[in-house]
């Protein structure tokens, strides 16, 4: 399953280029993108552990960038 999501306040590319390495290394994410300029998420992951993968993200986003967003 692949989804896109909007980002709010991704304050700096190299921060966006982090999350973006540390997302294609959770267990399930086929592949992930994060666009500094459209503040974008896009997500490929496997649609039976979505949510929890979805979970695990913005964990994980929440460590590189604290006051970044994922909308959902």
């Amino acid at each position: 399953m692949k989804k896109v999501f909007k980002l709010e306040d991704l304050d700096c590319a190299n921060c966006a280029a982090k999350m973006e390495r540390a997302i294609n290394k959770i267990d399930g994410v086929q592949a992930a993108s994060v666009s500094f300029m459209a503040q974008r998420l896009s997500v490929e992951a496997d649609e039976a552990r979505f949510e929890e993968i979805m979970d695990q993200i913005v964990h994980t986003c929440k460590r590189v960038e604290p006051d970044c967003r994922i909308v959902r």
